[in-house]
This record gives structure tokens, sequence and C-alpha cells, in this order.
């Protein structure tokens, strides 16, 4: 028989030959002839007879609670991209707007106080809607201020949006050639000529004039894209791009992949 992990503790003894027998030389970890030993330090003997451990033991990792679901029918929350790691009490301290955020015009620039609701005409609803498009295609109604997601059978999906101001407008076809979600803003060159005070790049997040997600429209500078200023919606306030409230933008956004085909219309179809 081999050592065990705690024969340091009691020393090896050879054995003694027993009723006149030869005795063996083989070496047994815990002789008979052992004299008493006084248990290790944290050891007792219990009444039962049991030798108990009352050394202190590490700590045991303890599960934490599992955070509750989410109900199945809970609306989404939009949140931008947050800080990577704990930053404490910091989400906490009242944040005072950025340069780049007061350097945008009024109509830009993030609401302030209780969010507007929006008239019921500018909800997004189902709608009938008749025309020749198929489902999947996104028409926009600029003289009226609607966005039509074409559903087929006569039903569209309608959303109230902001348009382009007077001297912005315009009417073509485009198709979506980029998705981004809580996007960067780089003004375009045109509308830094026409407003050099504009910042030159603003980060995506809740200041951002884009807010929660931009459609591309072809090899344009106009997107579709959200808004943090719901004030807005049903106005035209623009340099061409169309705005819907971030939480509308969302749900149009996962119903549309790159390549829809978007139609603008200045006047509405007779």
């Amino acid at each position: 028989m081999g050592r065990y992990d705690d024969d340091d503790l009691y020393p090896a003894t050879p054995v003694a030959p027993r009723n006149g027998r030869r005795g063996s030389n083989r070496v047994l970890p815990y002789p008979d002839d052992e004299p008493a030993q006084p248990p290790p330090p944290g050891l007792f003997e219990s009444s039962r007879g049991h030798q108990l451990d009352t050394r202190q033991q590490p700590p045991v990792a303890t599960q934490a609670p599992a955070t509750q679901a989410p109900a199945a029918n809970a609306e989404p929350i939009l949140r931008p991209p947050g800080t990577v790691g704990v930053v404490p009490n910091a989400a906490l301290q009242p944040t005072q707007p950025s340069s780049n955020v007061m350097s945008l015009p009024p109509e830009d620039q993030p609401e302030t106080g209780q969010p507007k609701e929006l008239p019921a005409n500018l909800k997004k609803q189902l709608v009938d809607f008749t025309t020749k498009e198929p489902a999947g295609t996104i028409v926009i109604d600029t003289a009226n201020t609607y966005l039509y997601l074409v559903l087929g059978g006569g039903k569209a999906m309608r959303y109230g949006i902001g348009v382009g101001r007077e001297g912005f407008t315009w009417a073509g076809t485009e198709r979506i050639s980029r998705m981004k979600e809580w996007p960067d803003w780089f003004p375009p060159t045109e509308m830094i000529e026409r407003q050099p005070y504009l910042p030159r790049m603003m980060a995506g997040g809740p200041g951002n004039p884009l807010g929660a997600r931009a459609m591309y429209l072809g090899t344009t500078v106009y997107r579709i894209h959200g808004t943090n200023r719901p004030d807005t919606i049903g106005t035209a306030v623009s340099s061409g791009c169309f705005r819907l409230v971030n939480a509308d933008v969302s749900d149009l956004y996962a119903r549309v992949p790159i390549g829809t085909k978007v139609i603008i219309r200045q006047k509405p179809e007779l």
C-alpha cells in the first residue's frame, strides 16, 4: 500500500511481529502500535464520534438570481449604444448637452420634457391602400406626410413622417442601399455649405438627428431615419430626408430589407 496525502502527519513505523509470526517489513500508513496523536488543528470529536472539520472554509460562490424575463407582449425598448464597463454613479448624474448637440438647428435638437404624443392620424396604423406596387414597396406621400409600406391585398402600414421644407422636396424612385442601427451622422457637404456651424460628425445616440435607425436611399444624400423630435412629425422641416419617431422607424426597419423599392411622390396620386 502506498502513502496517503496526510502521511506527513503520522510518521511511518515498521510493523512489529505478532503471535510469534515473522513480521513484515511493509510500512503501513497507520501502524497498530502508533501512539495516540492529537488531531490536527480544527478537528474535534463530535458527540457521535465523527471527526468534524471546523477550519474556516473558503466562501462558496452562489449563483445570482436569474433576471425575470420580459413579458412576451412587452414593447421593445430602444437603447442607444452604451459605455463598455461599469461607470459608478455616471448614469445617475444629469448630463449637459454636448457642444455638437447645441450646434444643431432647433428642429434637430433633442426634445426636452415630456415627449409629445403624435396626433391620431400620424400614428402607425393599418389602412386601406390601393396601388399597383407589389407588397414590400415603400410609398412616400410627401404632400400628406405619410409613408406607406405596401402589404398587399389592398392594405398598407401607414406611418406619419416629417418631410423636406420648401425648396427641399423631391420625387423619384430609389432603393434602400444601406441600413444602420443608431447611425453616426456625417452631414453632407451641401448641408455644411449652407450651415457651416454644423458638426462634421456626430456619434450615434439619443442626441443624434438620425435617431435610432437609418435607411439610405440609393446613392443620394437622403435617408429614411428616426428623430428625437416627435413634434416635427407631420411638418416640413428637413433638408430632404424623411423622419419618423424612433419607435416607428425601428418597426419599419425590422420589416424591410436592403434593396426595398422606395417611391417618393410630391403630390398625391389621383
